[in-house]
């Protein structure tokens, strides 16, 4: 090669580095502000990564409620308090209410379902995910009549152990998970049933590991670390277990369908396959199906079971409140069994019950959202498809709107007459247009549960046991492994 096209070469590749490294810092000027990041690892030496939304609130301190974090080669965009939460969610909805694409979610869900979807696919599980649940009872009597049927079976359950300490997690998750079973599959399971404990080990194993740093390391070096041991693998290995069992539910059922009499969710499903429109092909295949069925196997499960277990954690830990509320439920609903037209009756049950969602704060980091172009906020650019964290725990925790925002205090509810009081900050469902779809549901589940336990038993702490309100680690915030004492009231 002579000397004057080598000379051409090198002045065609400087030209090019420079053109690239112009458009990138186009593309990020005036970007939100955050710490500088390290190489390789970025700023995840600034991160508690079992509790991450500590360290978030922690550096809003410094930078705003509007700041930028680089974990190992992910870069985030972090949200803290409602103001800017719902500023984003709900003002700007249509510029973030997309969810990022990385390793994890390609090599599981694959843009399927409707947790971790975008565009079209998305909207159309959405949509038929909304009014799929409604014609199977979301919101009405029905499904009531369920709720209560199983909370029955639990109440069966807390007795057989006549007041003796007892370990609640697993028949709490069951009970809870036998409601969306009952609108997916159309059956229910025996506490004890092989089947159910599997498919709760499974899942509750993934939402644990999905807060890692092997997670966080996997999506930033899915190659490399895609051929390490580790926790991320058993994700893997849990989820295609969850698939087999999904699909092989589906299988048996597509040879027993009948259009004309929908027996549950999956069958509603199927029988859009058949409609014979382009979207039954485009949409209503048998991924989307496994991957949903999934997604709301994982939503109707982890977090109302988990909230259902702080419920009775923090009625132990104050007593007093416990008793105000089986005072209330005596004087409004009696032996009588406890439904959901009580709810506007019983103002400070109400009132306790959103307190406890708000204290437990199951979902501190939210699901991530994910820009959907390129983004004018606040002030900032942000480049589409920038991983957002509209963090539901600086939500939750907002000084601002929560006046004892780190105390258990129902009166956060209450006027100064005894009346529910409406916070608008109180979100523990997300905003937006990917809040959860399931939310109406979960409010049922919460107060019908939680009324008829505390109607029929006084929670108590096994003798001489101090018991801890630390959450275990994990994705969602659990309560640690603990035993109650189920007293019965008659």
């Amino acid at each position: 090669m002579d000397p004057m096209t080598i000379l051409l070469s090198i002045i065609v590749v400087l030209f090019l580095v420079k053109t690239y490294k112009d458009q990138k810092s186009q593309k990020y000027k005036n970007y939100p502000p955050g710490p500088k990041p390290l190489p390789f690892i970025g700023s995840l030496h600034l991160i508690d990564l079992q509790k991450p939304h500590h360290a978030f609130m922690k550096l809003s301190e410094k930078y705003g409620p509007v700041f930028s974090i680089k974990l190992a080669t992910e870069k985030l965009v972090v949200l803290c308090g409602y103001d800017a939460v719902k500023e984003a969610l709900i003002n700007q909805a249509e510029d973030f209410y997309a969810r990022p694409q990385n390793a994890l979610s390609a090599r599981t869900s694959k843009g399927n379902g409707l947790i971790f979807s975008n565009g079209e696919n998305w909207k159309a599980m959405r949509r038929f995910t909304i009014s799929t649940l409604r014609d199977f009872g979301m919101g009405k009597r029905s499904i009531e009549n369920k709720i209560n049927e199983e909370a029955q079976c639990l109440i069966q359950e807390f007795r057989s152990y006549k007041g003796k300490p007892f370990e609640n997690q697993t028949i709490i998750t069951a009970a809870v998970a036998n409601i969306i079973v009952s609108i997916l599959l159309g059956n229910r399971f025996e506490y004890d049933d092989p089947t159910i404990l599997k498919l709760m080990r499974t899942i509750n194993e993934n939402v644990r590991i999905f807060g890692s740093i092997m997670i966080r390391l996997y999506n930033s070096y899915p190659t490399l670390i895609g051929l390490l041991p580790g926790s991320h693998q058993i994700i893997f290995e849990n989820f295609k277990s969850t698939q087999d069992f999904i699909k092989e539910v589906f299988t048996k059922q597509k040879k027993e369908l009948d259009i004309n009499d929908q027996r549950n969710f999956i069958d509603a499903f199927l029988a859009k396959q058949q409609e014979g429109k382009p979207e039954s092909t485009v949409y209503f295949h048998n991924d989307n199906l496994s991957v949903l069925v999934d997604n709301l196997f994982v939503a109707g499960m982890e977090t109302t079971s988990t909230t259902l277990r702080w419920s009775l954690l923090l009625m132990i830990k104050h007593p007093e409140v416990q008793k105000k509320v089986q005072s209330e439920i005596d004087r409004v609903m009696g032996s009588a069994e406890p439904q959901t037209e009580h709810r506007k009756l019983m103002p400070y049950t109400d009132a306790v019950v959103h307190e406890i969602q708000r204290f437990a704060d199951i979902v501190p980091l939210n699901v991530p959202h994910a820009t959907a172009k390129d983004v004018r906020f606040r002030g900032y650019n942000i480049p589409k498809g920038t991983t957002v964290m509209p963090l539901l725990s600086s939500v939750l925790r907002d000084e601002a709107y929560f006046e004892r925002a780190d105390e258990f205090y129902p009166e956060h509810f209450l006027d100064s007459e005894g009346n529910l009081k409406k916070n608008e900050a109180f979100i523990p469902f997300s905003l937006g247009k990917r809040s959860c779809a399931g939310e109406n549901l979960a409010k049922m589940e919460l107060f019908l549960f939680f009324t008829t336990l505390l109607q029929k038993f006084t929670f108590q702490a096994p003798p001489g046991v101090d018991l801890d309100l630390t959450p275990a680690l994990g994705f969602t915030n659990a309560p640690l492994p603990h035993k109650i004492c189920a007293i019965p009231r008659s």
